[in-house]
């Protein structure tokens, strides 16, 4: 099995995030100390220690001077210090590693261009974190990396790559988290081992020593017994001690102030109402009240909130006056996250009834500014639907909902939305709401009331506030919104015509609308071709399905459109298949999971790409990357190659995936591959069962139908019932040439040459078809010319099937042929192609001494004396040394990471396994590849094509 690719990288330096929104430089920089700022020199020394161990935490409350802390010491150090501030948004991993790479470029350690950027926000992959250890592991210096604000990290993913980083870089990396809680790191381990160096809050608390020269950088004289009480009370924190100190040099008495200064949080917030705010100007608190609502501001999106244009010079002036409003860089500023709870709860009091109108206006300031998703946000906020549900219709942005890094989001943000809102693109959203939950009647009621309403070409109250007239799509961005649901809703029903009419309908709309939104909505396009290839290959339309699912594969878009890729090429593999290329099919279903890689393991749920075929919020473990397709292919393709333990593995592998069986084509696949595998084992009435695909569909499928019989043919037979085989088959013609050979084979089993001779004469491929048909086809025709007494025929075209056959490694139609190709393949030309993928060859030099058996002269082998002797061949897998063995996962895993040289100890950090699991998984796969070494362990992996 190949190795799973990394995410894919970029060898340039990148100037934005995988969203595709700028590097905040801000985040790079050391917080700038303000001239209060109090060195405490014991903090310094023990944070000195942190050039010993692998790990610091600095780990306390709010407020409790953390980050001044680390800013101060890594400023004074000689080593360079790459400091990120971490954010929510970095909880997805593309993000965070993104910015990881950033800060150490910043910071003049940059890593090479072969660690690469991540392109997909949502997921890298292992080779990203394992060539950045390794690349820090051989650095002379030691990089300082302080990851403050951690507490923002919740990812699991995350912290497991981080720590994967830390194990194996070795000296390079110096790692300091700066931090409100606990890490989810293993602290416990690097305790034990004297490797982490550690301050919390007790140690963060100021003594009274250091409170009273706090105080008097502020401008205020003391006693210590003074400073000890106020410790006392506020228990050391550095907020709470600043702002005493603020709100005491106003005071008449700085020293009774400082005794009746409570610190608890209503003191605080009363603190910073009063004295904060008192002193400026009205318009400056109207401003940093109204501005409140939002995590992030400049002076044109402030001036939006006060209807007023002062908020440059009052937003400069508040950041000089460090007035607890934090400047991000590009005329962006932030309110200090205390102070900004604190003015949201005093607006409520102050201007009650006023913020969802605050949210109104920054919704549509943001919106004309092409902000959407904060835009989408603040109309959600202000309960304001029509407006939000338009904005995301009007920006052609509603493919979002099914593929792409905000589906989850989006979905969880328009989940509150009810009855009231009752504008088409409302209507448009509920829609794809109900059709991404599969509630297909829900559904089309909201399609068909947002056609109803569209009649007009009404489109809400959004439309003429959310962005320049210029730009505004008018009600043809509903109508495609239409006509994509349109398409999802007929695929699932298996209705190709209605998919047909949608798709036409929308290539006339998309020349309706801005071509600047369809160029910043590719996904949009690649879900209308989609569900047209998918609707296609259902209606037995190959290449017309294969046209536009092969335009969906190359299609641009990085991360919005990767997993459209993915399925895509998941119904390629399929379609070669289907038309009888395995080889072809295997290695498209491959590159389908290489790019499902890309997306990571955050996957959007409900039937975005691949809907119906497996994705969803998540994939379970040891499932791995992909929607589900590629695996059925992958495990029809072992199938025929009689590798039924792989398939059966691929099977389950599939089916542990969270997906759906409403797609058509997936739930077909599905029933195709269980059936052939059931068949395989000897389980013929189970097969029967298991072909059935078990949903309803507008039209049926011409191959999903002729697969079916195939089955239930097959069975009859099994179980002596010619002519119901027979029977069965009726129906099935030459359009479906992999059909065609399997009935024309299963008619001769029934005893009549002449239909199945005809079946073959019938064939009317589409395209070319693959060696499947061509090695069924020349089965059949050697049977024929065998009972008619024509034997040179029929070994020419036995020789001809396995010539074929070996290529792609089919095995299923010959282990399946019968008694009366058993002594065709005795015969020598036959033999000697058949030698080593089909029947036991030659053992290579020196493998019968080691293995104390005679040479291979001393007498004829076993099998090939029951060849010889019309001996039926053995239908389970052919001796490991010359077929390849089944492995499972685990052991495909293990085996591709030898081939990299990887130590034991390394494919065990890098499958997060234990070293004594990868050991055992080595044992197996030495045993199966009756090898004793890994040099010989690779080689012969390489040999039988398992590499």
């Amino acid at each position: 099995m190949p190795a799973v690719p990394v995410v894919p990288t970029v060898p340039t330096v990148p100037c934005a995030d995988p969203l595709g929104e700028p590097f905040l430089r801000t985040r790079f920089a050391l917080p700038a100390r303000p001239a209060t700022f109090l060195r405490r020199q014991r903090l310094v020394d023990h944070l000195d220690q942190a050039l010993g161990t692998p790990l610091t935490l600095v780990n306390g409350a709010a407020g409790a001077g953390k980050t001044l802390l680390a800013a101060d010491w890594a400023a004074g150090l000689r080593s360079p210090v790459a400091w990120l501030t971490v954010e929510a948004g970095d909880r997805r991993p593309g993000v965070f590693w993104a910015y990881v790479l950033q800060s150490l470029r910043a910071c003049g350690a940059p890593a090479s261009d072969a660690v690469g950027v991540p392109v997909d926000a949502s997921g890298v992959g292992r080779g990203l974190p394992a060539a950045l250890a390794a690349e820090l592991s051989a650095r002379d210096r030691p990089v300082v990396l302080v990851l403050d604000e951690y507490d923002c990290m919740t990812a699991p993913e995350v912290t497991e790559q981080l720590a994967f980083v830390l194990r194996h870089a070795g000296r390079g990396l110096r790692l300091v988290l700066v931090t409100r809680t606990e890490p989810l790191l293993p602290l416990h381990r690097y305790r034990a081992a004297g490797e982490l160096t550690e301050i919390r809050a007790a140690e963060l608390a100021f003594t009274p020593e250091e409170a009273a020269a706090l105080l008097e950088l502020h401008g205020l004289s003391l006693p210590v017994d003074a400073a000890r009480a106020l410790v006392d009370r506020t228990r050391g924190w550095a907020a709470g001690l600043r702002l005493s100190a603020l709100a005491a040099r106003e005071s008449a008495d700085p020293e009774l102030y400082l005794k009746e200064f409570e610190a608890d949080r209503s003191t605080v917030a009363d603190f910073l109402l009063a004295e904060v705010l008192k002193g400026r100007t009205p318009e400056a608190q109207d401003l940093l009240l109204r501005v409140s609502v939002l995590k992030r501001f400049c002076p044109g999106l402030a001036d939006a909130l006060t209807l007023r244009t002062d908020a440059a010079p009052l937003l400069a002036g508040l950041h000089r006056e460090n007035a607890f409003v934090e400047h991000l860089g590009h005329s962006w500023y932030q309110l200090h996250p205390l102070f900004g709870e604190i003015l949201r709860a005093h607006l409520r009091v102050r201007l009650p009834g006023v913020e969802p109108e605050l949210h109104r206006r920054a919704a549509r300031w943001l919106r004309r500014s092409g902000f959407l998703p904060e835009a989408l946000a603040h109309g959600a906020a202000a309960d304001d639907w029509d407006f939000a549900a338009g904005a995301l219709v009007d920006d052609l942005a509603i493919g979002r909902l099914f593929t792409g890094l905000r589906s989850d989001d989006l979905a969880q943000l328009f989940s509150p939305m009810g009855p009231e809102a009752r504008s088409p693109a409302a209507d448009l959203v509920r829609a794809a709401r109900d059709l991404s939950r599969y509630d297909l009647d829900h559904g089309r009621a909201h399609l068909r009331h947002a056609e109803e309403r569209l009649a007009d070409d009404a489109l809400g109250p959004a439309d003429d506030t959310s962005r320049p007239a210029a730009d505004a799509p008018g009600p043809a961005a509903a109508r495609l919104s239409c006509a994509l649901l349109e398409a999802l809703a007929a695929r699932l029903t298996g209705c190709p015509p209605q998919v047909e009419e949608a798709a036409e309908a929308a290539d006339e709309l998309r020349r309706q609308v801005p071509a600047h939104l369809l160029d910043e909505h590719p996904e949009l396009t690649a879900l209308l071709l989609t569900h047209l290839g998918s609707a296609r290959l259902w209606a037995g339309r190959f290449e017309d399905a294969r046209a536009v699912l092969t335009t969906v594969a190359g299609t641009p878009g990085g991360a919005s459109t990767v997993l459209l890729r993915e399925e895509s090429m998941g119904h390629l593999a399929l379609l070669d298949y289907l038309n009888g290329w395995l080889d072809r099919a295997e290695r498209k279903a491959l590159a389908a999971l290489s790019e499902a890689e890309r997306a990571g393991p955050l996957r959007p749920s409900g039937p975005g790409p691949g809907f119906g075929l497996g994705s969803g919020s998540g994939i379970s473990s040891g499932s791995g990357p992909g929607s589900g397709i590629e695996r059925l292919v992958l495990a029809a393709v072992a199938v025929d190659r009689h590798e039924l333990g792989r398939a059966q593995a691929l099977l389950d592998e599939a089916a542990r995936l969270p997906s759906a069986t409403r797609d058509p084509v997936t739930a077909a696949g599905r029933a195709l591959v269980t059936a052939r595998l059931l068949l395989a084992r000897g389980k013929a009435r189970a097969a029967v069962e298991a072909a059935d695909p078990a949903v309803s569909t507008a039209v049926a499928s011409p191959w999903a139908a002729s697969h079916e019989k195939l089955v239930a043919s097959a069975a009859h037979l099994a179980e002596g019932r010619p002519d119901s085989a027979a029977e069965v088959l009726r129906g099935i013609s030459g359009d479906q040439p992999v059909c065609a050979v399997e009935a024309a084979a299963l008619q001769l089993a029934a005893g009549r040459p002449r239909d199945a001779v005809d079946l073959l004469d019938g064939i009317r491929a589409e395209g070319p078809t693959g060696p499947a048909v061509a090695v069924g086809a020349a089965l059949v025709r050697a049977r024929v010319a065998e009972e008619a007494g024509d034997t040179v025929t029929a070994r020419r075209l036995v020789a001809q099937a396995l010539l074929d056959a070996r290529r792609e490694r089919l095995r299923r139609p010959f282990l399946g042929a019968g008694a009366w190709i058993r002594p065709l393949l005795a015969t020598a030309p036959s033999r000697a192609l058949a030698e080593g993928w089909l029947t036991p060859g030659p053992p290579r030099h020196g493998e019968q001494s080691r293995r104390g058996e005679p040479p291979r002269h001393a007498g004829p082998s076993r099998r090939g004396e029951r060849l010889r002797r019309g001996e039926p061949l053995r239908p389970e897998p052919l001796p490991s040394l010359l077929v390849a063995p089944e492995l499972s996962g685990r052991e495909h895993d293990v085996l591709e990471r030898l081939a990299r040289m990887m130590s034991t100890e390394e494919i065990a950090a890098d499958l997060y396994l234990s070293v004594n699991t990868v050991k055992t998984h080595l044992k197996s796969v030495y045993r199966k590849l009756a090898v004793n070494r890994r040099g010989e362990a690779v080689r012969r992996a390489r040999e039988l094509r398992l590499l």
